[in-house]
């Protein structure tokens, strides 16, 4: 019988082609390499490796559909890896890769900026970092298929991995392969995930659960378990009550309270904004247009006075502040905005009378500095040679297609509560900032009072909060006490305490 190259070369040449296309778009040719390091700390010399290369994740046919790229830390002299705890990194978005986490927090190294985070002049450096939690636990930072350098193997895939759960079993996959790849299944295990990086923590959880994988912790870092209380629309009360304790301490920090709620210590005025929060303003917003024009004056007034802004604006914003607009209000006689990522954050407005900010100064601080360290570090220090685009965070284009669970917003603290259930060992820390306007205070303290966890597993959920935004390892006292308070948690972790 002839050949179809026989029959038709044409198409045969053609065929050919199109395979050395997809080999060329999917394979980085980035085989795991690793190379030795050590950094200076106060306690002595830290010396480990470094890993970074991708690992490919192939469909039933052994078939790559897309590449995962890593970077990966194990501290030398470790005898017997089944005693040195494990943690696997990444942020979230979705659409971003890891880099904030890895070289503002956990990594060996750290971007230098200012002390409370803000943005240096260039050029910028890195610096040996204090805080590292290679000091208690190995590292791998994990890059999501479409961020970083991960890949995948054709253009009309990225729809696969795209979506919460296609998102959740790509990462879960790599883990797992590299665990294998690596002789790593014996270690305690840790995820740590950051904003819709807490989504997929406890997504994970459950779903390497059932894979054979049980995690000694989980460790939330500006959480999104569920997305619904911080997504505002017009018609979901939830989120205008929520962002209001926040909004406070943005007002606090920025000296627009009054003299009394000015020389309150932070922490306590915030609990007495939720309380009213929750005894006042909620029935009220649950009346809709029922509510009295006497109530709601009072609202406004007491509103007025815990968020800063004018009454007028708050009774013309129908009692309902959403927190973009709040960010533009504030400092708007200044022609300044403030962060949405941490609302410590000043931005330069153009003009007074927008709705919205212009920008968000919270992350136009933190971009440039952190993506040219990071592409600077990943070719002069760890060595790797490739001619791509580390890609910080996904286009607009890839993220407005996302698609959600079963076509509504993700809330996976009930993936996390099954997930403690089955494996009543596993402990989270939820790690928090006060002045975070992406997830604030309150809804973090909603999501997880809201996860239905039996009574005698509720011991198992640590909380801690620092006096910055998202990323508030970025003010390096808050990344020195997150670093202590992580360290504290991960040998908490590895005890074996009865559970009932």
């Amino acid at each position: 019988m002839s050949s179809e190259k026989e029959i038709n070369p044409e198409k045969a040449e053609e065929k050919e082609t199109d395979k050395e296309k997809e080999e060329k778009l999917r394979m980085l040719g980035l085989e795991p390499s690793e190379t030795a390091h050590g950094i200076n700390l106060k306690d002595g010399k830290l010396a480990y490796k470094a890993r970074v290369g991708v690992l490919p994740l192939k469909d039933d046919k052994g078939e790559i559909q897309a590449e995962i790229y890593f970077t990966s830390y194990e501290m030398n002299g470790v005898k017997d890896l089944s005693e040195r705890p494990l943690t696997f990194a990444f942020n979230g978005g979705p659409g971003s890769s890891s880099v904030w986490l890895h070289m503002g927090a956990l990594g060996p190294k750290r971007v230098v900026m200012k002390q409370e985070g803000w943005m240096p002049s260039p050029p910028y450096h890195l610096e040996d970092n204090e805080s590292t939690w290679l000091k208690h636990t190995d590292l791998v930072f994990i890059d999501p298929v479409g961020t970083g350098f991960s890949r995948a193997a054709k253009k009309d895939l990225y729809q696969k991995f795209h979506s919460f759960d296609g998102d959740i079993e790509s990462v879960g996959k790599f883990i797992q392969l590299y665990l294998s790849r690596f002789n790593r299944w014996s270690s305690p295990l840790f995820l740590a995930g950051e904003s819709y990086g807490t989504t997929r923590a406890a997504g994970l959880a459950a779903a390497l659960f059932g894979k054979g994988i049980a995690f000694n912790g989980i460790i939330l870092i500006s959480t999104a378990l569920d997305l619904r209380p911080i997504m505002f629309r017009d018609d979901d009360d939830l989120p205008f009550q929520l962002f209001i304790p926040t909004y406070t301490a943005a007002a606090w920090y920025h000296k627009k309270l009054d003299k009394e709620l000015q020389s309150r210590d932070l922490p306590d005025l915030l609990a007495e904004v939720e309380v009213w929060v929750e005894s006042e303003l909620t029935p009220a917003l649950m009346k809709g247009d029922r509510i009295s024009d006497e109530e709601s004056a009072d609202i406004a007034d007491k509103l007025s006075r815990y968020s800063g802004l004018e009454k007028d604006y708050i009774v013309g914003s129908n009692l309902r502040i959403h927190q973009g607009r709040f960010r533009k209000e504030l400092l708007r006689s200044e022609k300044r905005s403030v962060g949405r990522l941490d609302s410590r954050f000043k931005g330069i407005e153009a003009v007074e009378v927008n709705d919205r900010p212009e920008f968000d100064p919270s992350m136009t601080s933190i971009k440039p500095p952190y993506t040219s360290m990071l592409n600077d570090y990943l070719r002069r220090e760890l060595g790797l040679d490739t001619d791509m685009s580390y890609e910080v965070m996904m286009d607009h284009d890839f993220i407005k297609n996302w698609k959600w669970e079963k076509g509504k917003l993700p809330s996976t603290g009930e993936k996390l509560r099954l997930s403690m259930s089955v494996n009543p060992y596993m402990k989270v820390l939820v790690a928090q900032g006060y002045y975070d306007l992406a997830t604030p205070l309150m809804a973090t303290k909603y999501m997880v009072s809201h996860m239905n966890v039996d009574l005698k597993l509720k011991k198992n959920i640590q909380e801690t909060y620092y006096h910055a935004g998202h990323m508030f390892y970025l003010d390096e006292k808050c990344l020195d006490s997150f670093s202590k308070d992580v360290h504290s948690f991960i040998e908490e972790s590895c005890e074996n305490p009865e559970v009932y």
